[in-house]
């Protein structure tokens, strides 16, 4: 699994916890956002969100592992996108339900409210619970398949309640793009000629300067 890490600002202390709790399982880690609090340049909740976002809808990774202060912001910024079906995970409990039964592809931590004596002993067990059930089971076994279809037609809603997302890059204000295009790494990741869809290739053209 291609797993992005995506740390904001108020978080990013918290990176090598994140990094280290995610060690051993064998898993193609991507380490996007901010690695220490207050180096330039920075990047808010929104913006890491908006990073996530792209990610998943360019294929470039399997999973987004973000969150902020309280993993509530950046959850609600990554639910404005398509394609996006992030989890407020705050316990491992919350793991291993969400993996199994929602299925999603994004999860939202709390970094600093709570994070307190042995919160890095948390987060190794928050991912242990994520990677150990099959991704969309369902639980309990006997509502396997009323959940599956939920998620079916959750894909679906997302599908018609958001514009496509080479719109959305068009149309997004600088204020709020630039500084997560224009953040270290970010245009490598995107790697624009590679982009199948040829919209959202110009559209990413256009608003890295490549047009």
């Amino acid at each position: 699994m291609r797993i992005a890490i995506i740390n904001e600002t108020s978080a990013a202390d918290k990176n090598p916890g994140i990094l280290a709790a995610l060690e051993g399982y064998g898993h193609d880690i991507i380490n996007v956002g901010m690695k220490e609090r207050g180096v330039p340049p920075e990047i808010d909740y929104g913006q890491a969100a908006l990073l996530g976002a792209i990610l998943l809808n360019l294929k470039r990774v399997d999973l987004v592992v973000g969150g902020c202060g309280t993993g509530q912001g950046f959850s609600i910024a990554a639910a404005q996108y398509p394609g996006v079906f992030c989890g407020h995970i705050l316990t491992p409990l919350d793991a291993w339900l969400f993996m199994q039964i929602n299925g999603g592809n994004c999860i939202s931590l709390a970094l600093n409210q709570g994070y307190g004596w042995a919160g890095e002993v948390n987060l190794m067990f928050i991912f242990e619970k994520l990677f150990c059930v099959e991704c969309g089971v369902g639980y309990p076994a006997h509502r396997k398949e009323p959940q599956k279809i939920a998620r079916q037609n959750l894909y679906r809603v997302s599908e018609v309640t958001h514009a496509p997302f080479a719109r959305i890059i068009e149309a997004l204000p600088d204020e709020v793009i630039r500084p997560a295009l224009e953040f270290p790494g970010v245009r490598e990741l995107i790697d624009v000629d590679a982009i199948p869809d040829p919209e959202l290739k110009n559209a990413f053209q256009a608003r890295l300067g490549m047009s």
